[in-house]
């Protein structure tokens, strides 16, 4: 269980804040959101540089997925353990502490004479959205009012769309138009300001809550928790198997040119931020149809892109559907996580948070084996059974006729 350290005088819903402006509480809520969009821009922004980096260290498309191995295996460590080892500590002392790592990490990515120093920049990288995302994710009720809760925490997580729709192709039009390096020099500085807000705007949120191993040990014992577990596996494998290599894909199949590449990146983008709305409005009423369909709109996608991927064309209204439909991913996989343990919600977005990033890793080391050994076109094809997979196992929970704990 999640004990409660009853000694505080903060308290969920705004309790503790009746000194504290309205708008000084709301510039905190985007304080918390501008460090998230941060840590999801620099995390997926090796995707859209990934050849340039590549070829500036002579290094293969499947050795520069490496970047996005590396903060995903970090992430899995770090959200239990760092959760765990620093609750007792001020929450907006463990904020300004991972914005101020993830700010040298993009500079030391940005300076790396080889390219072993960038993977070092991404095992940083890695520490702080474990650590950052167990913590941050749940702060919305401590900084608002309870009835502005819901509203923060939506503004919140609109940075993960913002900084997938954004976080790709502003750094591929960034290294167009002045090299890879600056698209992480850009980065730190935003990274710089973000940790000025903390300081700033954010008050001091002493824990309220502590997390034990032994609450994640407990999780696994319910049947909708490895359900999740096994969903939320086989869909991001699929997803960023595939994904991680789609500019090498663009490059080689579709022939686009990097200018055209980041445009049709940046329709995948936003219609990831219509698919992540779209998904957020349904997922509570009807999850496993949600999840289900995302997983099965993504295999059709994946599994068509070979077939119709050297017309531009197809490729557009392709990445569009995808887009879409893994917009809906992450809050379906995390709504998943929360009706499994409702009485342990940050054990369950700590959970969410290492499952999620341990299976980006995996999903960016398989693909970029098979795209050495083989071509990205085979990439796609077996990303689109592993989300066929998935759907398969949305299925069986249905058919089993499980249901959810109040």
């Amino acid at each position: 269980m999640v004990s409660t350290d009853t000694a505080t005088t903060h308290h969920a819903g705004g309790a503790g804040l009746p000194t504290r402006s309205p708008l000084i509480g709301w510039l905190a809520v985007v304080a918390v959101m501008l460090g998230i969009f941060s840590i999801v821009t620099t995390e997926i922004l090796p995707i859209g540089l990934l050849t340039k980096i590549g070829s500036s260290f002579a290094v293969s498309d499947g050795m520069a997925g490496l970047m996005m191995t590396m903060p995903g295996f970090l992430a899995a460590v770090s959200a239990p353990v760092v959760t765990v080892a620093t609750a007792r500590i001020d929450r907006r002392l463990m904020l300004c502490v991972f914005m101020l790592l993830l700010t040298v990490a993009n500079f030391l990515a940005a300076v790396a004479p080889g390219y072993w120093l960038v993977l070092v920049s991404r095992v940083v990288v890695g520490v702080v959205i474990g650590g950052f995302w167990s913590i941050g994710a749940g702060l919305a009720e401590r900084l608002v009012p309870a009835e502005a809760v819901g509203r923060a925490t939506s503004v919140i997580f609109s940075a993960v769309p913002l900084g997938s729709v954004l976080g790709v192709p502003a750094g591929m039009f960034i290294g167009d138009l002045a090299g890879w390096r600056t698209a992480f020099v850009v980065m730190g500085a935003l990274t710089v300001g973000v940790l000025t807000m903390f300081v700033l705007v954010v008050p001091p949120l002493p824990p309220i809550q502590t997390t034990r191993l032994s609450v994640l040990r407990g999780m696994l014992k319910s049947v909708n928790t490895r359900f999740a577990l096994l969903l939320t596996f086989l869909i991001v494998l699929a997803h960023f198997g595939t994904y991680t290599y789609v500019t090498p894909f663009l490059e080689q199949v579709t022939d686009a040119s990097s200018q055209l590449t980041t445009v049709f990146l940046l329709l995948y983008g936003a219609a990831g931020i219509v698919g992540n709305f779209l998904g957020g409005a349904v997922v509570t009423r009807y999850p496993r149809l949600t999840f289900g369909l995302a997983a099965a709109m993504i295999a059709a996608v994946t599994l068509l892109l070979p077939i119709l991927g050297s017309r531009q064309v197809g490729v557009v209204a392709l990445l569009i559907v995808w887009g879409t439909a893994y917009g809906a991913v992450p809050v379906s996989s995390q709504a998943w996580f929360a009706k499994a343990t409702p009485n342990a919600p940050e054990a369950a977005s700590v959970l969410f948070t290492a499952s999620f990033q341990a299976t980006i890793s995996v999903g960016a080391l398989i693909g970029g084996l098979i795209v050495d050994r083989t071509s990205p076109s085979t990439v796609m094809t077996l990303g689109g059974l592993t989300a066929t997979l998935m759907v398969l196992g949305t299925w069986a929970h249905f058919a089993r006729r499980l249901t959810w704990p109040s």
